[in-house]
């Protein structure tokens, strides 16, 4: 059928037309085509820079992360200040030292050494072989003779450690007694000159973790032959953990009670003859009563005691479930229940100090591994214990935390115990680890990887000295007034637990317009002027401290944080080798402009935990983890004295 005309033509219009259309679709896409292309080309350039679209738009978070984001987030702005690592600084311009205090020059060679290693850290990368590093191959056992022994400075270096079972057999000979003028295990008579001591130490030691800080004592174990104030022979036995002397262990000859614990079984001190006992413990009663019941008398053998001058013994230290066991000749002395802090890993060496000669000593049954920090950062490196970024609104509290660079199981312990307080996982309340450089590249290494994965330490960045602890408490300051952008500021040390709900509301009961020091406070405390802690009159001249809160935690307003910072920004800061006496000395200047409010209390406790504490000083890992069990699962409010 032939078409019409009329059908012609609308047939060429709408060839007409769709040719139209076509044209113009050419045209938008030539003009708009190069740009959409170099539109995505600079976002990919952006993606391959900073990997930001790929970790952050298109990655779906788990359910744990979803669950945790309450509270808002602080915008991250090009201008933020590194969070990971503290502003602080102490850079004097000056071309000499003279008239500047020791504690200001160990300052400044502090942070010029600092400076150089926290540019390594940042410019180089851990090695193939520590990052791989998993564990370390030591030998089951080692002997020495008493001549290497002494060219070693009389110390047995156990690799890995102690594991349970393993033992330390020394043979020795006490040395005969000398004249002492100052016998420091017993008080001269008046018109006494000097005193006959005879004594030696044998202790287990761990690795030190601070400069300037003593090795911690595992185990001090101190016979005394002769100048012990009893005037009898006798051990002593104790642990020093943080340069702290624990309670001591005294065995005066007499067997420990029947009614007293004991350590695996064995009684903590064996019977030994006493020139005021009559070699027995039986009445004249007593004996004559059994005698009448027809009662068998135990056949009892007394021994002497164990150590005698110039006479060989044959010593050996034994690790058990619940404690130490040291038998002498073949008889069981003494036992000591392990302390808290400690692990038997620890125990690194063996050492004798004293009047002793050493023969030879042998260590078996030692541990070929060694639970190195790589596996068990590598199993607790879980985002369940990430910390939240700082929040976008000011903060009620921040509570700063004293730390050591290889302390990681404590700070461990705090992030999976009080850090889970909802308190700080709503981000009222934040909590970041202070830590300075070690002396070690590779455990600065490995603190490094801790702050990015964590994100909850700030490193400051000065090399770590015992008597410059009064630096990272600055740093708090600083950081707590001017990054948190806190009403409060807290200092603690990372082995203290604290009750973040009952700190905030001791500190929240004091009027907002007051200036407040919250602690257990000391008044009219005198420094010492002998010893490991003297001070000397040019360091500080009057005879009485200023009031004092102690070190393990007290809370400041961020009134007298923010002074404390200026101030040492200025120079004009009066630094002290006792952070917690410079605060004290810091707070009293500041109370001549400004009235603060002092609020003493004893639940903030110093040595150990109280009932109903804020504060809990001196615990291990293993209690900071009971503590949190307790108050979380449980709702009590209670110590966990484990051993």
């Amino acid at each position: 059928m032939k078409r019409t005309k009329l059908e012609l033509f609308i047939s060429l219009r709408q060839i007409q037309f769709l040719i139209g259309v076509g044209f113009l679709y050419m045209l938008v896409v030539s003009l708009v085509v190069p740009f959409l292309f170099k539109s995505i080309t600079q976002e990919d350039e952006q993606v391959s820079r900073t990997g930001f679209l790929s970790n952050h738009l298109f990655a779906l978070d788990s359910e744990e992360e979803l669950q945790e984001k309450e509270a808002p987030i602080r915008p991250i702005p090009k201008t933020l200040p590194n969070s990971k690592k503290s502003n602080l600084n102490y850079d004097i311009n000056i071309s000499s030292t003279d008239g500047v205090g020791a504690i200001q020059k160990s300052a400044m060679e502090a942070f010029s050494v600092g400076k150089k290693f926290w540019e390594e850290i940042e410019l180089e990368l851990p090695s193939k072989n520590m990052r791989n590093q998993t564990k370390e191959i030591c030998p089951s056992s080692v002997t020495l003779s008493g001549s290497v022994f002494e060219k070693r400075g009389s110390i047995i270096v156990l690799p890995c450690g102690m594991t349970l079972g393993s033992h330390i057999t020394v043979v020795g000979r006490p040395r005969q007694a000398h004249l002492e003028q100052n016998p420091k295990i017993s008080l001269l008579k008046p018109g006494q000159k000097n005193l006959m001591v005879s004594q030696f130490m044998m202790e287990l030691q761990g690795l030190k973790t601070v400069d300037g800080e003593d090795p911690p004592r595992i185990l001090h174990f101190n016979p005394r032959l002769k100048g012990d104030w009893s005037g009898k022979p006798m051990i002593e036995q104790n642990t020093c953990y943080r340069m702290q002397w624990g309670l001591a262990q005294r065995c005066e000859g007499w067997k420990s009670r029947a009614d007293e614990e004991t350590v695996d079984g064995q009684v903590k001190c064996e019977k030994w003859i006493r020139d005021d006992d009559n070699s027995s413990e039986e009445t004249k009663t007593s004996w004559w009563l059994n005698r009448m019941i027809g009662r068998t008398k135990k056949v009892a053998f007394d021994w002497p005691f164990p150590f005698a001058e110039g006479k060989l013994f044959v010593l050996t230290l034994s690790a058990g479930l619940e404690g130490y066991h040291v038998n002498v000749d073949g008889r069981h002395i003494t036992s000591f229940p392990y302390r808290t802090g400690f692990a038997l890993e620890d125990a690194t060496g063996l050492a004798f100090k004293g009047d002793v000669d050493v023969n030879a000593i042998f260590a078996g049954s030692l541990p070929s591994t060694h639970p190195n920090f790589a596996p068990q950062r590598t199993l607790e490196m879980s985002n369940r214990w990430k910390t939240r970024p700082l929040p976008d609104t000011p903060i009620d509290l921040f509570i700063g935390v004293l730390s050591a660079g290889n302390h990681f199981a404590e700070r461990m312990a705090v992030r999976k115990s009080w850090m889970q307080y909802d308190l700080i996982k709503s981000s009222r309340v934040v909590a970041r680890f202070f830590v300075a450089l070690h002396a070690r590249k590779e455990v600065n290494a490995e603190l490094k990887k801790e702050s990015d994965f964590f994100g909850d330490i700030v490193i400051v960045p000065y090399m770590d000295n015992y008597d410059l602890v009064v630096l990272k408490t600055v740093a708090i300051c600083e950081y707590g007034v001017r990054t948190a952008s806190a009403k409060y500021i807290m200092k603690c040390d990372d082995d203290t637990f604290v009750r973040v709900d009952a700190v905030l509301t001791a500190a929240n009961k004091i009027d907002d317009r007051k200036s407040l020091y919250l602690g257990n406070i000391n008044y009219y405390h005198k420094p010492l002027r002998y010893g490991k802690w003297a001070v000397t009159y040019e360091e500080w001249p009057e005879e009485d401290y200023p009031p004092y809160a102690n070190g393990p935690g007290y809370i400041l307003s961020s009134d007298i944080a923010k002074f404390i910072a200026l101030k040492f920004e200025k120079h004009t800061l009066k630094l002290f080798k006792m952070e917690d006496v410079s605060m004290g000395m810091w707070i009293e200047q500041f109370n001549k402009t400004k009235r603060v409010e002092y609020v003493h209390s004893l639940k903030f406790c110093q040595f150990g935990c109280i009932q109903d504490y804020y504060t809990a000083h001196y615990q291990s890992p293993r209690q900071m983890l009971c503590m949190w069990n307790k108050l979380h699962l449980q709702g009590r409010i209670e110590c966990c004295n484990m051993r």
